[in-house]
């Protein structure tokens, strides 16, 4: 049932390009012209069930025009402020399963990362760096395989458990296409007949993901511990027991600078992990500035959701993240998130009461978890949090 009901909008596909006041250049693709049937230009990439692989092993030269992105949103200067490079922090796992010294020094490592960032990575986490390659050589190999051995699996039917695609959802004038690839996975409760996954990916799919689930349990009681609650506080909360893996896979484009591998936006889920190959090019917003996320060697990434930031009440805080494209070399990554069980799916949320004061009212209304997606997938373009359609106006 809710299966049918929840496929996340996760990694946002689209971007509007709508711009008042400004009229069309004959330079500038992303403003449709009269001739130009842009649904048309879709439904026939769709048709292909090749994606944006496709494309590149078609030997294009120019980026097909849903694409495009406007002139002002081109990539700026990443990792400088006032000439300095900045790092985004980096926390060490070693002694986390004690009770000592170590593990008060993670927790509050991730509280300052997780109120000032938003976004860090994370090593000696435990899993086997035999796992995250094979997800990532996985992720490769699914997407290197001909056309025709990934056609039927190929959907932009977010309804679909498991599937590949590049347009989620019905792409129509004037959102843009993302130059990347996905398959995807829903386990909902944890749980997805490994049947259903390829052959090709299966085996490597189903272990990345037991480690996910056991990441998922130690950064539970973390972040619960960061908000000074009780250890297993976010797990009574149940609110990140499905998951949702997306296998990305950004091939080099020939115009990369119109282009984007994936659009400025911030997760609506509870939690993120990913993990990515070392070819760069994930950047996230900080202070005005895009900061690249550099590869570290065995690394896993965690940025918080716009859910996590709403139940925390803004302690917390989720960030705009984005991946540049390329014109060489293909990327790859696994993106893991985490969003509340089937039981309390349509329940609502709201800022965790342990959290409130006089001094510290509710920033955000009740609200359950399937009504702030679906609000996210009808509403949110261009990078935009679904977070200010909940807030609450005080005096």
């Amino acid at each position: 049932m809710f299966d049918q009901k929840l496929k996340p909008f996760f990694t946002t596909t689209t971007y509007n390009t709508s711009r008042q006041g400004r009229k069309p250049s004959g330079q500038d693709y992303s403003m449709a012209t009269d001739d130009y049937d842009w649904e048309k230009e879709v439904e026939e990439f769709e048709k292909t069930k090749a994606g944006v692989k496709g494309l590149v092993d078609s030997g294009i030269t120019k980026v097909p025009r849903f694409f495009i992105r406007p002139l002002e949103k081109l990539p700026g200067r990443a990792n400088s402020r006032d000439g300095l490079h900045v790092q985004i922090p980096v926390i060490d796992f070693q002694g986390v399963e004690g009770n000592g010294t170590q593990r008060r020094q993670i927790v509050d490592e991730i509280r300052k990362a997780s109120e000032t960032w938003g976004f860090f990575q994370i090593v000696n986490h435990g899993v086997p760096t035999s796992v995250t390659d094979g997800i990532l050589e996985s992720t490769r190999r699914f997407h290197e395989q001909p056309k025709e051995a990934k056609m039927d699996l190929y959907s932009s039917d977010g309804r679909r458990n498991v599937r590949f695609y590049t347009v989620n959802g019905h792409l129509k004038k004037p959102e843009v296409a993302a130059w990347r690839d996905a398959f995807s996975c829903t386990f909902m409760d944890d749980v997805l007949d490994p049947k259903l996954i390829p052959p090709v990916c299966r085996n490597e799919i189903t272990e990345y993901m037991n480690q996910m689930i056991n990441v998922r349990d130690v950064l539970s009681e973390l972040l619960s511990e960061a908000l000074g609650l009780s250890r297993d506080f976010l797990e009574r909360l149940q609110c990140m027991k499905s998951e949702y893996l997306s296998c990305l896979y950004y091939p080099p484009c020939p115009e990369p600078d119109r282009t984007l591998g994936t659009v400025k936006h911030s997760d609506p889920t509870i939690l993120t992990v990913l993990v990515q190959d070392d070819s760069g090019g994930l950047q996230i917003h900080h202070h005005d500035d895009w900061l690249d996320v550099p590869p570290v060697q065995g690394a896993l990434i965690i940025n918080i959701g716009d859910f996590l930031q709403l139940i925390t009440n803004d302690k917390f805080k989720s960030v705009e993240h984005r991946v540049l494209a390329r014109s060489k070399g293909t990327r790859v990554s696994a993106a893991c998130f985490f969003y509340p069980s089937s039981e309390q799916i349509m329940k609502a949320y709201g800022p965790i009461q342990e959290l409130l004061s006089e001094e510290n009212p509710a920033l955000y209304r009740e609200v359950s978890y399937i009504d702030f997606l679906t609000h996210y997938q009808k509403n949110v373009r261009g990078g935009h949090s679904a977070l200010s359609n909940f807030k609450v106006i005080h005096p």
